[in-house]
C-alpha cells in the first residue's frame, strides 16, 4: 500500500483482531514440544520467525503477561497490566523498565533502529576496555538487513558512511528538520536522519507516522509491533501460545534441559521439549537460571544500560520542529576514536519535540533544539541480578554507572559548541541527567567458554547445549545506540546457524 491511509483504512487497522493459538497451562501439562520459547519479545519472536522455516514438530511460547490489543493499549495508556517493579525487588533508585506482555518491548518501544557501530563489537581489542563480542559487525550485517526488511525500516542511505550495509533500507527516510539539513550539509559523514521502525510509507498493517511524540503508544499504529508485524507467528498452526504463565525453573539432566516448571493461577505444571529458548528479559532470564541452579560463568552479573543527559539549545533566528517524526537526526561526530580508551562514545539525538515547552518570546516560539546525549557504559559485575533465597524473586543490586560512561557524557557536553557550529546557537542549556534509557542489558553475556561469559557466539549456553539465550541480556558491552534492532538480528542469526 503506497501513500497515507484514508480514514476508513486507519479505522480498519484499529479494529483488526490478532488471532492467537491460545492454550492454558493446564492444557499443556506434561506435553512435549520440539521448541519451547520463554518470553515473547524481540529476541524470542525474531528467533521464531527463522525457526518456523525448519520445524517439523510444534513450538510453544510461554509468556508471563497477557495479550493486550493495540486499541486497549491506547485506551488505557498502558502496554501491560503488570507493573515492571512488581516483578522484581529493586534495591536502588534507578528504574528498570520492562514490558511483561505478549510482544514484550515491541509494545512500548519508540522504534529507533540504528545499528551498533563496527567498533562496538571489538572494544577490548581496539581500545583495551570492556568485552569484545564473539562475532563481528560484518558477520551480523546480513541479519541486520533481514530484521530491517521484516520491520520495514525507514532509513537514510547516507548512513552507509559509518555503518556499512549490503542492502538498501526498505523505506525512504523520514523528513529531517531544517536543522538536520544544515547539519547534513556541514557534516555529511557524521549527521544522518534517524532510522526507524515508524512507517514513512504506509503498509498493509501500519499507518504513517504523524510525529505527535507519543511513540511508546502510537495512535496511528505506525511503528512496528508484534501485533502489526509478527501476528502470523501467534496464529501459525505449529505454534501454541500460553499466556499469563510464569516460568519458574528449567529442569535438566546432565547438560541437557528436559523441561520447564510453570506457574499459572496459583498452580504449577511441567512442559517438556527438545530445544529451549530463553528470552524473558535481562532481569527475569538470569532469575530463571539462578532458580534452576544453572549458575555458569557470570550469570546475573553485568547489568547495564546507557548513560544519558538532556540539553536544550536556544537558536538565533532558526526554527525547529518541521521534521516528520519524533527524533529526526543522529550525529556520530563523537562516537568512535581513540578517546574510547579513556571515556565512552557519545551519540547525539536531534529531537523534533519540545519536552521543556516552547520559547515564550514573540516570534521565537520554535527557535529551540532539544538534544539527547547518550553514552555507553562499562558493564560491572557488581551490578547484578540475584534471587531471594526464600521466594526466588529477582532482586536488582545496582551500584551505579561507571566513571567511563559519565566521562563520555561530559565529553559530549563539552564538545557541543563545536559540534553545533553550523547552527546559529544562542545558548546551550543543560537540563537534566536521564534516569534511564529503558534498555535493560547484560547479565548473560556472550563470549568464550572460559572468560566468565554465559553463552557462546551462536547464543547457545556454554553448559546447557540445547538452551539458546536471546535478547539484550546477552550483550557483552554497551553501545550508545538503541539495542532492539541488534537483538532482532542476533536472534535471526542464532536460529539460522542452529538449523543450517
Amino acid at each position: 500500500m503506497i501513500g497515507q491511509l484514508g480514514f476508513g483504512e486507519a479505522a480498519a487497522l484499529r479494529e483488526s483482531v490478532v488471532e492467537i493459538n491460545r492454550v492454558s497451562a493446564k492444557d499443556i501439562n506434561e506435553e512435549h514440544y520440539e521448541l519451547v520459547i520463554v518470553g515473547s519479545g524481540f529476541g524470542s519472536s525474531f528467533f521464531l520467525t527463522e525457526a518456523l522455516k525448519h520445524l517439523t514438530g510444534r513450538a510453544l511460547i510461554l509468556e508471563w503477561g497477557d495479550f493486550h490489543p493495540w486499541d486497549w493499549q491506547i485506551q488505557t495508556q498502558s502496554s501491560s497490566a503488570i507493573k515492571p517493579d512488581s516483578t522484581y525487588d529493586n534495591r536502588g533508585e534507578k528504574p528498570w523498565n520492562t514490558t511483561i506482555a505478549l510482544g514484550g518491548g515491541m509494545n512500548c518501544w519508540y522504534s529507533q533502529t540504528p545499528r551498533l557501530h563496527p567498533s562496538d563489537f571489538a572494544i577490548r581489542t581496539r581500545y583495551g576496555v570492556g568485552n569484545d563480542w564473539p562475532l563481528s559487525y560484518a558477520e551480523l550485517e546480513p541479519y541486520y538487513c533481514q530484521a530491517e526488511q521484516i520491520m520495514s525500516i525507514a532509513g537514510d542511505p547516507d548512513m552507509t558512511r559509518v555503518l556499512p550495509r549490503s542492502q538498501p533500507f526498505p523505506q525512504p527516510p523520514h523528513k529531517g528538520s531544517s536543522i538536520d539539513m544544515l547539519m547534513k550539509e556541514a557534516m555529511p559523514d557524521h549527521h544522518f536522519i534517524m532510522p526507524t521502525g515508524r512507517a514513512r510509507v504506509a503498509t498493509g498493517t501500519r499507518g504513517v507516522c504523524c510525529a505527535n511524540a507519543t511513540c511508546n503508544l502510537c495512535p496511528m499504529n505506525a511503528k512496528f509491533t508484534a501485533q502489526n508485524g509478527l501476528a502470523e507467528l501467534y496464529s501459525h498452526p505449529k505454534v501454541d501460545v500460553c499466556l499469563k504463565t510464569e516460568v519458574r525453573t528449567l529442569e535438566y539432566q546432565g547438560n541437557i534441559i528436559k523441561g520447564v516448571t510453570i506457574r499459572s493461577d496459583g498452580q504449577e505444571f511441567k512442559v517438556f521439549g527438545d530445544l529451549f529458548v530463553l528470552g524473558a528479559n535481562a532481569i527475569q532470564s538470569p532469575a530463571i537460571l539462578l532458580r534452576s541452579d544453572i549458575d555458569f560463568g557470570e550469570t546475573g552479573m553485568g547489568l547495564h544500560e546507557q548513560v544519558g543527559a538532556n540539553v536544550e539549545v536556544y537558536l538565533d533566528g532558526l526554527g525547529n520542529f518541521d521534521g516528520s517524526t519524533i527524533t529526526t537526526g543522529l550525529n556520530y561526530s563523537l562516537y568512535d576514536g581513540d578517546f574510547r580508551k579513556e571515556h565512552s562514545a557519545c551519540l547525539v539525538y536531534f529531537e523534533n519535540r519540545w519536552p521543556y515547552g516552547l520559547r515564550p518570546e514573540i516570534g521565537r516560539w520554535n527557535q529551540t533544539l532539544p538534544l539527547m546525549l547518550v553514552s555507553e557504559d562499562l558493564p560491572n559485575v557488581e551490578n547484578r541480578v540475584v534471587i531471594d533465597p526464600q521466594t526466588g524473586q529477582a532482586i536488582i543490586d545496582y551500584r551505579g554507572e561507571s566513571d567511563y560512561g559519565m566521562k563520555g557524557v561530559q565529553y559530549g557536553l563539552d564538545s557541543l559548541a563545536k559540534l553545533l557550529a553550523p547552527l546559529p546557537v544562542e545558548s546551550i542549556n543543560f537540563r537534566e541527567w536521564r534516569l534511564t534509557e529503558s534498555h535493560v542489558q547484560g547479565t548473560l553475556r556472550m563470549g568464550q567458554v572460559d572468560d566468565g561469559s554465559v553463552v557462546d557466539g551462536h547464543m547457545v549456553h556454554h553448559k546447557m547445549r540445547n538452551l539458546v539465550v536471546v535478547g539484550t541480556a546477552t550483550y557483552p558491552s554497551c553501545s550508545p545506540a538503541n539495542p532492539s534492532l541488534t537483538a532482532a538480528a542476533l536472534s535471526i542469526r542464532a536460529a539460522d546457524l542452529l538449523y543450517s
